[in-house]
């Protein structure tokens, strides 16, 4: 009994310890329930409205009192002809798009080992601007370019050759490669802020030992800077992998055209027109196919989460 006793009574004060703290700091508290309320408000709230991809849903009848017909929504889109077609455009926009993931690694590892540090902040400026430029600018940048006509990719094709261009924005072939590379042309600079902050934790004595030992500027890369970024960039790559289904929305739709749809149309563009664009309006089928998304990205995060974890040591959970 006694040292039942004393464990609760250890337990109240450090429950007593962890109140006096929240009531010395609740402004940061209260901060902090700003986006706690916005995350439950804006992502688990419209988690009741899941079940819709079960039922057929009427708009008369409300979510729940919808009949309900299990998987015949998930039937439908798997039977469905566009499966086949927004799959593997998702998974080829996705890989390829994965791929290109090691650029912002090695662009951080570059500009940390450039020596001049006044252009070494001017490059890195640089590269961060157009993260920052809008989706709507960033497709309207690409269509003026490239306009085969009018656009600097036409004029530079027609002084060469002294032909026509052929027009990038039709051939649905060219359409990963001008939504991987644009991206990665928008995204790269502020992708490496996160391995540049990791990289500026680096012990500096690792460096002057390296130094001394007569180690090139390559190698202090290779066995100092790199390995101790690593575990950033598995953290990084689990989640890269985890998100490999959500090829961006906006942009695509964006170019999108008549002429490329067979090689652009992925399960966001698809999700919303089924459930909003089209005269149809089907809300359950439109759910069902969001669901199945985001199922595939749970499971790859678990795999990929998993395999770090045996093969290095690095996981999120």
């Amino acid at each position: 009994m006694s040292n039942v006793a004393i464990t609760g009574k250890g337990m109240s004060n450090k429950q007593r310890t962890v109140w006096k703290k929240v009531q010395k700091r609740w402004q940061l508290y209260l901060l902090l329930l700003i986006p706690l309320i916005y995350i439950i408000v804006f992502a688990y709230v419209p988690m009741g409205g899941l079940v819709i991809a079960f039922k057929k849903y009427d708009f008369s009848k409300g979510i729940f009192g919808s009949p309900w017909v299990g998987l015949a929504n998930f039937e439908k889109f798997i039977s469905s002809y566009k499966f086949g077609m927004v799959l593997k455009n998702t998974l080829t926009i996705s890989l390829y798009s994965l791929l290109t993931f090691p650029i912002a690694i090695i662009f951080a590892l570059l500009l940390n080992a450039f020596p001049m540090r006044r252009y070494k902040k001017v490059i890195q400026t640089t590269t961060y601007i157009p993260h920052f430029i809008s989706t709507v600018v960033m497709v309207g940048l690409i269509f003026q370019l490239l306009n085969n006509r009018t656009g600097m990719f036409g004029s530079l094709y027609t002084f060469f050759t002294g032909s026509s261009a052929p027009n990038l924005l039709a051939e649905g072939e060219y359409f990963k490669h001008l939504y991987v590379w644009s991206g990665v042309w928008q995204g790269t600079g502020y992708s490496s802020i996160i391995y540049i902050a990791a990289l500026a934790g680096v012990d500096p004595s690792l460096h002057e030992a390296g130094r001394i030992d007569g180690a090139s500027r390559f190698q202090l890369v290779r066995y100092i800077d790199f390995p101790s970024i690593l575990p950033t960039v598995s953290i990084m790559l689990i989640l890269a992998i985890g998100n490999i289904m959500n090829v961006g929305f906006e942009k695509v739709l964006l170019m999108q055209n008549s002429l490329n749809m067979n090689y652009s149309e992925i399960i966001s563009t698809y999700v919303y027109k089924v459930g909003l664009a089209s005269g149809i309006n089907d809300f359950s089928l439109s759910t069902a196919i969001s669901m199945f998304n985001s199922v595939i990205n749970f499971i790859l995060l678990i795999a990929a989460n998993t395999i770090s974890k045996k093969v290095s040591g690095n996981r999120i959970f």
